[in-house]
């Protein structure tokens, strides 16, 4: 090895790739994941199933209920038992991609930072399918008779994270 080459190393230390991972996990997964279950937590405990506070009123009311399917009910007429494991297995998959997607990622991104919050909305559901066989929903938002489908915390995320990274995607220059 040539004297300069040996200079070169000694003076510019190889550049350390910074993994995001730990940062993501303890700085967006963990304290949205801790949020999701802390509300379903409080919503179970203190209310009735099918129970509503209005918070604002013909706009936003705290709903109790419970989805055995996916988002917006989806696959809720399937048997429960293939119900149920698919969706885990489907969530499982999805939260074993998204830690490799950022683990193998240069830095924080939007995009990181959107299959952070992905990876917390997916465990938070996951783990209510885990302990209870149903997602506690409570979230309705609707005027007047119209009603969006009731949603939680872990929905949320997972709805920013995809619309973040939409967002990334139509601001990115394109590649020829």
């Amino acid at each position: 090895m040539s004297e300069s080459a040996v200079a070169q190393l000694v003076i510019e230390p190889p550049r350390r790739r910074r993994n995001p991972l730990l940062i993501l996990l303890g700085l967006v997964t963990l304290p949205v994941l801790v949020l999701d279950q802390v509300t379903k937590l409080v919503v179970s405990s203190r209310m009735e199933l099918f129970e509503s506070v209005t918070i604002i009123p013909h706009w936003v009311d705290i709903t109790y209920t419970r989805n055995s399917g996916a988002a917006f009910s989806m696959f809720t007429n399937l048997p429960g038992w293939f119900r149920g494991a698919f969706l885990a297995g489907l969530a499982l998959v999805a939260i074993v991609v998204l830690i490799v997607l950022i683990a193998r990622s240069d830095g924080l991104t939007s995009t990181t930072l959107a299959f952070a919050l992905i990876l917390a909305g997916a465990s938070g559901n996951l783990i209510d399918r885990g302990l209870r066989g149903q997602v506690i929903d409570f979230v309705r938002v609707h005027y007047y008779d119209w009603n969006y489908p009731i949603f939680n915390v872990a929905d949320s995320a997972i709805t920013i994270g995809v619309a973040l990274i939409v967002l990334s995607s139509l601001r990115s220059p394109k590649k020829d």
